[in-house]
């Protein structure tokens, strides 16, 4: 009985892939939609760039008015330096190194090179609601 538990908890079906080119940063930054900074944000489709947080930065995306997105504005697809910083195209984000398409819908790589490997999606945060405050963390 003991062989079969010890055999059933270490052969895990759902590895998990880290991605190897961007490190987890602690994240707990709060957003003020009445700023008008974040107007943008009022509405559906509507965006902004957070400086402040992340490795290179938060990309904010409204979903659908109630839901919001936050996706790190580092390129996940190699490591990161002066060009990897995201760029938003909404509803797409850019890495300014290869030319890299993301959705700023579900974080997926649109245009990867065919000669990777591995086609990280954008590494994204929890975003919690509560009035006209968005708290960003992960």
């Amino acid at each position: 009985m003991i062989c079969w538990l010890t055999s059933a908890i270490s052969c895990s079906k759902n590895n998990i892939i880290r991605n190897p080119y961007v490190s987890d940063v602690p994240i707990n930054y709060q957003v003020n939609l009445n700023l008008p900074q974040y107007d943008a944000l009022r509405f559906v489709g509507g965006s902004a760039f957070i400086y402040q947080a992340g490795l290179k930065g938060v990309l904010l995306y409204n979903l659908n008015g109630q839901t919001f997105l936050a996706w790190e504005a580092t390129c996940p697809n190699h490591i990161p330096r002066e060009c990897s910083q995201l760029q938003l195209d909404v509803p797409l984000a850019r890495c300014g190194c290869e030319n890299f398409e993301y959705n700023l819908v579900n974080g997926q790589l649109l245009n990867g090179d065919e000669n990777t490997n591995t086609a990280y999606p954008l590494i994204n945060y929890q975003v919690e609601v509560f009035n006209s405050f968005l708290t960003i963390r992960n």
